[in-house]
């Protein structure tokens, strides 16, 4: 029994009354992130006004938290910089690969050749 109450919601009256599943969730714990929005510099103030809109979409208190790392990297933006500059960062699609201090040497060197040349060879 589904009956119309307007145009924009619907009643099931004394169907869903002894506790069915109505509808699907999401279970959110308290200080879980729920969204992430990842933008250029120039655009950060367009992401964070459209951010504050969608906070009224979501029940409960919403903050918007601007981060200090580069992308969905764990690195600082600082950090980030001086590490491409050095090439021991090299971007894969939408994410990074870093130069990692351990394994086979010949496979850091052909993942990561311009982080070990030398001075005469730049």
């Amino acid at each position: 029994m589904l009956s119309c109450a307007g145009a924009d919601r619907l009643q099931t009256g004394m169907r869903g009354a002894f506790g069915k599943p109505y509808d699907s969730v999401a279970r959110v714990n308290i200080g879980q992130i729920l969204l992430s929005v990842r933008t250029r510099d120039s655009n950060r103030a367009n992401a964070i006004e459209a951010l504050r809109r969608s906070q009224y979409k979501f029940p409960g208190r919403q903050k918007i938290i601007v981060s200090k790392n580069w992308g969905f990297t764990p690195l600082r933006r600082e950090e980030y910089i001086e590490k491409r500059k050095a090439g021991h960062v090299r971007i894969d699609g939408a994410y990074v690969q870093f130069l990692r201090n351990k394994g086979p040497l010949e496979y850091n060197m052909r993942r990561f050749p311009e982080a070990f040349k030398t001075e005469t060879e730049a």
